[in-house]
């Protein structure tokens, strides 16, 4: 989550605005329709594989956060329909479930537009979110730096494209629908710098402290990174002997502002804060190293692999994947952005050099975080220490990714970007050989950096066994059933069929595996890994039928073992064939897999849980991914 520092705190800092006539209003309006209508264009471009098929095509470099999602916006019509625990179920990873709380539940995009899923499927509500979630953060930041940052109306333009479109929420919009929500940043610090009205400090706190319980579901980690950087900045802007005057007056009505905000989201998040810290199926940590996913300082000079400079030959793979690719800015930006603050800090008066100091704290100090433990240039890990090392055992530093600290510079180039076209826009303070240099400049440095639409594969058809409901003639109420492989991030079909199902509504099943974030397997509890698998006795003998005699009983056909959950995914298991005999015993009809026809050939295996604990193996048809 990028976060852009307020650029002012000193009353000369602040834009003046005229007195608006009736023509100014309009002219002003049809700029920002101008800019929502480019930032939507924008999205729909870098999202338009998916939107060519949404229920055929897939984002190819992460099917299993997109199954993820889609589960989660299904498990929101569930919720509507059913009732439930929006932060806790036991319909993935039976009988042990997922705390959804610890994952991205993304609760209030699924309650909000579960019409949609129910009318169009959660493939629909999901490449909707994301592409209005990509239009919205450009939109956003746009608002906010036309109101806080930037007088002319283009400049702020072009910081609030440049944020909502930077190279590392394109590699996030790439299956993260809680990363993608950049939107969030601009409106959280915007209700921020209002704190300081005086006379307002309730009203303010109320408002804030609202929008924090209501965003925590969406991005939870965004608003960490949103909070520390706010903090960041304001500490160093304070301590300016410009701005201290200003600063201890504004003191008592912030501090009240904090107080009723932190009341306010205390009692919205009370719940969703136990259950993520103290829950069933919580875990600490990310389960991921830390120094593998801290950010190589070569990526800060290099370009994207889905950007025009790729195109050129000029992409760089320093990223872990093509996920976490939070910097990539290139050369040219990184010395224009030098350029400009140079050029900014020459003709500012005090206030406003407290201002630009402050963001330059900023952005230095969430670059070093981001390098991780130890330092990291071009693919060679150094033994360098660095900061980082020293927090990534603290307490919400140790359940974050090193790297994505990056994003927060994704903010602090914009306000940067939106005060130097603010001032070459400006005839009368700089003269036209230097606007058209400084143009061609910005040109140079943006240019390479345009994204290029996310990458796209298909994923398997719903199989009919799963679509027509043939399902229920084996499954009793309540019952668990699965397919081959276990649903893990690279094959999430039997997670996405569950999605399905929850949102046509009716009878559901369970699924004894799924890709979450969960605890570890014989690890200390809370320690985010893999889980140990729900014990799930088998029968010796063989039944005619698939039939559950009892919740702690069951009837095998053949044998497998327990899928295991992990951190992020549920193991795929090796197992073996069961014997002509035991397969005779299956009265079961073949289920069709990810083709429509089946074939006479049998190429795989499905597994399908009768009963809550109860199991049989039934022999498939069709190919590898049914």
């Amino acid at each position: 989550m990028s976060v852009a520092a307020p650029a002012t705190a000193s009353t000369e800092d602040q834009p003046t605005l005229p007195a608006a006539s009736a023509a100014t209003i309009v002219r002003r309006l049809r700029f920002h329709v101008f800019v929502a209508v480019a930032a939507l264009a924008a999205a729909v471009y870098v999202t338009h594989g998916l939107w060519q098929q949404p229920y055929t095509n897939v984002l190819a470099d992460n099917v299993g956060d997109q199954a993820f999602f889609e589960w989660v916006l299904s498990y929101g019509v569930h919720l509507l329909r059913d009732g439930g625990d929006p932060f806790f179920t036991t319909m993935l990873n039976t009988p042990l479930g997922v705390n959804l709380a610890a994952n991205t539940s993304v609760t209030v995009y699924a309650i909000l537009l579960a019409p949609l899923t129910v009318l169009a499927g959660p493939q629909i509500t999901f490449v909707t979110i994301l592409t209005l979630n990509l239009a919205g953060s450009a939109f956003a930041w746009y608002l906010f730096l036309n109101r806080w940052i930037a007088g002319n109306r283009i400049s702020a333009a072009i910081g609030g494209m440049f944020c909502g479109f930077a190279p590392g929420f394109i590699s996030h919009a790439n299956g993260h629908l809680n990363w993608t929500s950049g939107w969030i940043a601009p409106l959280v610090l915007w209700q921020l710098l209002k704190l300081r009205e005086k006379g307002r400090w309730l009203r303010n706190g109320a408002i804030l402290g609202a929008m924090l319980g209501t965003f925590f579901t969406l991005a939870a980690e965004g608003l960490f990174f949103t909070a520390l950087a706010g903090g960041v900045f304001v500490v160093a802007w304070s301590l300016s002997r410009t701005t201290w005057p200003e600063a201890r007056a504004a003191l008592t009505t912030v501090l009240a502002a904090l107080g009723v905000a932190a009341v306010v989201a205390g009692i919205i998040l009370a719940y969703p804060l136990y259950m993520h810290f103290d829950g069933p199926q919580t875990f600490k940590g990310t389960g991921f190293n830390q120094t593998h996913y801290a950010e190589d300082l070569g990526a800060y000079f290099s370009f994207s692999q889905r950007s025009l400079a790729a195109l050129a030959g000029f992409g760089s793979d320093l990223a872990p994947n093509p996920t976490e690719a939070t910097s990539f800015f290139g050369l040219p930006l990184m010395i224009l952005v030098i350029a400009s603050l140079f050029m900014l800090w020459r003709r500012a008066d005090p206030g406003r050099r407290a201002t630009l100091r402050a963001l330059i704290i900023v952005g230095l100090v969430f670059m070093v975080l981001s390098l991780g433990p130890r330092l990291i240039f071009l693919d060679n890990e150094t033994d360098i220490p660095l900061p980082y090392a020293l927090l990534q055992r603290l307490p919400l530093f140790d359940s974050a990714l090193p790297l994505r600290f990056a994003l927060v510079l994704v903010g602090v180039i914009g306000v940067v970007l939106a005060l130097a076209a603010d001032t070459l826009l400006d005839r009368e303070r700089v003269p036209h050989p230097a606007q058209t240099a400084f143009a061609t400049a910005f040109a140079f440095a943006l240019i390479p950096i345009i994204p290029l639409p996310l990458l796209y594969t298909t994923r398997a058809p719903e199989p009919a066994f799963i679509a027509d409901g043939l399902w229920k003639k084996y499954v009793p109420e309540g019952g668990t059933m699965s397919a081959l492989p276990f649903a893990i991030n690279v094959a999430a079909d039997g997670q996405r069929w569950q999605a399905y199902t929850m949102a046509r509504g009716g009878r559901q099943f369970d699924i004894p595996d799924g890709y979450f974030l969960g605890p570890a397997r014989a690890a200390p509890r809370g320690t985010a890994g893999s889980a140990p698998s729900p014990a799930r006795p088998t029968g010796s003998s063989c039944a005619p039928r698939c039939t559950a005699t009892s919740p702690r009983s069951t009837t095998t056909i053949g044998r497998a073992p327990a899928p295991t959950s992990s951190i992020g995914a549920s193991t795929r298991s090796s197992w073996r064939r069961p014997s002509p005999a035991r397969r005779a015993c299956s009265t079961a009809p073949r289920w069709r897999s990810s083709r429509p026809t089946c074939s006479a050939r049998p190429t795989r295996w499905a597994a399908c849980w009768c009963g809550a604990s109860a199991r049989a193996w039934i022999r498939s048809t069709g190919n590898r991914r049914g």
